[in-house]
């Protein structure tokens, strides 16, 4: 089963996981990151690497979240590919936390 970023990235979007991962799964949008579920080789390397534990076995991601299973995948089709860590965004720490930050992108692309 393929890995999903899910809602713990957003406004964070801190890239120690596309560091650590073996082939090209990584998409990157405005305010977090997305898995291409075809692409990703379901190896876990991303998962200790997040330091928001954003990401998740597909059958795995909690139920609250269970909406960025199709999310990933539809994103990560439009998304460009990011290859290489980055910074991670600046207001990263202030959200690390932050509970039902979708909510917060009602305005917002994500």
């Amino acid at each position: 089963m393929p890995y999903v970023v899910t809602e713990p990235c957003i406004k964070c979007k801190y890239t120690d996981c596309v560091d650590v991962c073996p082939v090209d799964c990584f998409t990157e949008g405005e305010n977090f990151l997305a898995i291409n579920p075809d692409e990703c080789i379901d190896c876990g390397a991303c998962v200790p690497e997040c330091p928001t534990e954003a990401i998740f076995e597909e059958t795995e991601v909690p139920e609250k979240w269970a909406e960025y299973v199709e999310l990933n995948a539809k994103l990560a089709g439009t998304w460009p590919v990011i290859t290489e860590k980055k910074d991670a965004l600046p207001e990263a720490e202030e959200f690390k936390d932050v509970e039902d930050k979708r909510a917060m992108l009602s305005e917002e692309p994500a």
